[in-house]
């Protein structure tokens, strides 16, 4: 069983047409899920209406889920965690073998330009990732937790494509007027920073990003599992701190698995990914390199990291 995740949208509906073209001729059994955030009026009418439309694709099982968007790490990144857990949900109790995402090569330029103005580094600068795995918790009141893998078979191909392929197939696709709105930071991206990207040096610019994320996702993947063993070889519990890691040897450590030691040590505290920026984890890291009696530093999620008993601390402030 394969799982199409579908807003309606033309990136996801063109991928949902594929899959109900291709999984009958290689045997494979397909639905689809479509995720009602409820942040828009009608929202599950319109989620209704993305059911009907994948019914008649072919596709079985398909249905809707109702979400419920908090506000940590703001909206958008909320919307998504919920989207998230609610695809989870979905592919564990169909036993699902893969979730499809319709992100294409525009989602990636604009994900490659959203990581350079956090500043993240090589890991925000790789984008999207063409495949990934995310532990999950079983539904239906199991305790066991599974790995729901996710694919994103279009990254490749940009959105006139998918558009035209919605053409082709008789698709008529929904545009969310979220996508059109500029309180969105990836909308004005959208709609302003890659245009006049384009205006200023030239047509191909979309396509450079998504290399140049291909290029960088290879080197971030090495630093990454270096980063891995060095936090598991300084990991060291502390009563009363969600996360602690012993300062000694972490200071030798390169500088470039160092940061990234650090970020997954405030991201398994609580910091959400999205909101913790390198100035964040460059403030951490002066409490290793150039700690002068400083007191700590505040992180998103209301978080603080601080310098004791030969450790760096991660807990709640």
């Amino acid at each position: 069983m394969v799982l199409a995740a579908c807003s309606g949208g033309a990136d996801s509906l063109a991928l949902a047409g594929a899959l109900a073209f291709v999984a009958p001729r290689l045997g494979i059994a397909a639905g689809a899920v479509t995720i009602d955030h409820g942040l828009q009026e009608g929202s599950g009418a319109r989620a209704d209406a993305v059911v009907r439309t994948l019914a008649d694709l072919g596709l079985d099982p398909v249905g809707s889920v109702a979400v419920t968007v908090g506000t940590q790490g703001g909206m958008e990144n909320a919307a998504r965690d919920a989207r998230y857990a609610a695809l989870d949900d979905a592919a564990l109790r169909l036993g699902a073998s893969a979730v499809l995402l319709g992100h294409t090569l525009n989602d990636q330029a604009e994900t490659v330009l959203l990581g350079l103005a956090r500043g993240s580094g090589a890991r925000s600068l790789s984008g999207m990732p063409p495949e990934f795995t995310r532990r999950a918790v079983a539904p239906s009141g199991r305790r066991d937790v599974s790995d729901v893998r996710y694919l994103r078979p279009l990254l490749e191909l940009d959105r006139t494509t998918t558009r035209r392929a919605c053409l082709a197939m008789g698709l008529e696709p929904w545009d969310d007027p979220h996508n059109d709105d500029p309180a969105y930071t990836r909308v004005r991206v959208r709609s302003d920073a890659l245009p006049a990207l384009e205006k200023a040096l030239g047509p191909g610019v979309t396509e450079a990003l998504a290399r140049t994320a291909r290029m960088l996702r290879e080197d971030a993947d090495v630093l990454d599992d270096l980063a891995t063993r060095a936090y598991a070889d300084l990991d060291a519990p502390e009563q009363g701190y969600a996360v602690a890691v012993r300062l000694d040897g972490l200071a030798e450590l390169p500088r470039a698995v160092r940061t990234r030691v650090l970020r997954t040590a405030a991201v398994k505290a609580g910091s959400p990914p999205g909101t913790l920026a390198a100035v964040h984890v460059d403030a951490v890291d002066r409490l290793v390199t150039a700690w002068h009696g400083q007191r700590h530093v505040d992180l998103p999620g209301g978080l603080r990291a601080c310098r004791r008993y030969g450790k760096l601390l991660f807990g709640p402030v």
